[in-house]
């Protein structure tokens, strides 16, 4: 029986060496080290450093975001948008994602798990979120939820993990205004 206290340290030691030296120069003795923990511990997890990184950011990815219901498209839209520039913005997060980027294009399992996990987490987003406004009325019938997530979420990736520019005080809100003017008049 594996403990699960030892399992939660080993994650945490991963996503910290991921953060704090790359995919490519992470090592098992290192995350072994930095949980306290031998390295048959991991061993009896993972049989190895990519399996044991991908489950763990397929984990992780693949968590659920809340997904707000304000009541109104703009609300939930400046909701979301807010939590998704807190999550990228968060120290680990903004030194992981550009890296396992970077390495997706050199490892066809890395690319997968991640699109997966981003395609999931997309349909996700653009069911509810789109559906929602739709259903209201605020949104016009026929809103392409993918496209309108892409309009959503891409520039926000763009200038927080690509660009690594900040966003200012009412930068939220003033997205919030242009993509929601943009999806009403495109749908």
């Amino acid at each position: 029986m594996l403990r699960g206290d030892i399992t939660v340290a080993i994650r945490n030691a991963v996503m910290s060496e991921l953060a704090e030296v790359g995919y490519g120069r992470l090592s098992i003795e290192a995350v072994a080290r930095r949980a306290g923990v031998g390295k048959t511990a991991i061993y009896r997890r993972w049989s190895n450093k990519l399996e044991m990184v991908m489950e763990i950011i397929s984990d992780v990815a693949e968590r659920k975001v809340p997904l707000p219901d304000t009541g109104s498209f703009s609300g939930d839209l400046q909701l979301l948008l807010m939590i998704v520039s807190t999550a990228l913005q968060h120290r680990i997060a903004s030194q992981i994602i550009p890296d396992l980027m970077a390495e997706a294009a050199r490892n066809p399992q890395i690319a997968e798990t991640l699109q997966r996990a981003l395609r999931t987490h997309q349909q996700a987003v653009g069911e509810k979120l789109i559906g929602q406004a739709v259903a209201r009325g605020e949104l016009p019938e026929g809103t392409d939820p993918d496209v309108a997530v892409d309009m959503i979420l891409g520039p926000l990736y763009w200038r927080l993990a690509v660009a690594r520019q900040p966003i200012g005080e009412d930068y939220l809100e003033k997205f919030t205004v242009a993509v929601t003017a943009a999806l009403r008049a495109t749908g």
